[in-house]
């Protein structure tokens, strides 16, 4: 495990372990209260989706007298951070870059995990015989992006490293989960896009990535985020949340395919044997859930000048505020 070194912004989360209620601070797990966190259903693949299934993220819980309630489905961050805000949800995935945009707009969350850029899933993607080879191909086409999140980053970064204006490529904003219908109806002629979305494109043989994250030096990490409220309140859920984790993303790295098509092998949440041979590549080749570093926040300080230059964000927003030490917490 790596050392969480936090140079900023953490201070007075180092005092949670002391104020915690509801079964996170003082008083024994048989008569505090019990904890619910509230967690987006993770659909048919990951380390949440087969805790779910084999009951291992209950017993977990179980241990800081805590359980699951499974609330609504994971997807995109920006509205995940919205039912955080508005106390409806506790726990979510995301990237930082939508994470800043969320910021941006109302801090309700703090990040407490960070697992490094994905530099095989996540690029620009485009059909095979679309002419389109090189990322100066998309000058003067349409590029479906979600606003402020990790598309409209893909892209704005990839035409940055090849020293594209970006008023060249017209950015089209999509929801994720309703771009692909419009990628392949060739209502755009490509798609900044991550791996929830990348491999089942990839799996058809019909689509490329013209780059990928590796290829425009992608810092878009992936993150947890938990609700500030929650996290004050219960310290030893998050520790714990963490530490699943953790552990987690190292045996799904190890053994990618165990956590594929974990509930079902067929309909739309099932991958074929093409999909699932990419997104066996992208696990493998990725990394694994880790508290944040130093090293990290000067990464995301990078992304968040970048997006404020980019005129995403109106200043360059203040990661350091929103961090958790995950290692302080018990």
């Amino acid at each position: 495990m790596r050392k969480s070194k936090l140079l900023v912004g953490l201070a007075a989360l180092t005092t949670l372990a002391g104020c915690g209620i509801s079964g996170a601070g003082s008083g024994s797990a048989s008569t505090a209260a019990q904890v619910t966190v509230r967690i987006p259903d993770p659909g048919n693949a990951g380390v949440l989706a087969v805790g779910k299934k084999d009951g291992s993220l209950a017993k977990a819980l179980a241990r800081v007298n805590a359980t699951v309630a499974w609330t609504g489905s994971a997807g995109p961050f920006a509205p995940a951070a919205q039912a955080m805000n508005a106390n409806q949800l506790d726990i979510a995935i995301g990237s930082i870059t939508s994470g800043i945009t969320s910021l941006a707009q109302k801090p309700g969350f703090k990040f407490f995990t960070a697992m490094a850029p994905d530099t095989v899933g996540a690029g620009i993607l485009t059909k095979k015989d679309s002419g389109i080879d090189r990322v100066e191909d998309l000058i003067d086409k349409k590029v479906a992006v979600n606003r402020g999140g990790t598309g409209e980053y893909l892209l704005l970064k990839a035409l940055a490293e090849n020293h594209i204006p970006a008023r060249k490529v017209k950015r089209v904003y999509l929801p994720p989960d309703q771009t692909a219908a419009v990628f392949n109806t060739g209502k755009v002629d490509a798609w900044a896009v991550w791996s929830t979305y990348s491999v089942t494109e990839l799996g058809t043989g019909r689509a490329k990535f013209v780059a990928t994250g590796r290829q425009i030096d992608s810092d878009n990490y992936s993150l947890t985020a938990v609700r500030t409220a929650f996290a004050q309140q219960h310290p030893r859920v998050v520790k714990a949340l963490y530490d699943y984790l953790h552990a987690g993303s190292i045996a799904e790295k190890k053994n990618p395919a165990a956590y594929l098509n974990v509930n079902t092998n067929v309909g739309p949440q099932a991958l074929n044997d093409a999909a699932q041979r990419v997104q066996i590549d992208i696990i493998a080749k990725g990394g694994t859930v880790e508290p944040i570093t130093a090293a990290d926040i000067e990464r995301f300080k990078d992304v968040a000048r970048f997006y404020a230059d980019q005129k995403v964000t109106k200043t360059a927003v203040d990661i350091g505020a929103h961090l958790i030490d995950v290692e302080q917490l018990s």
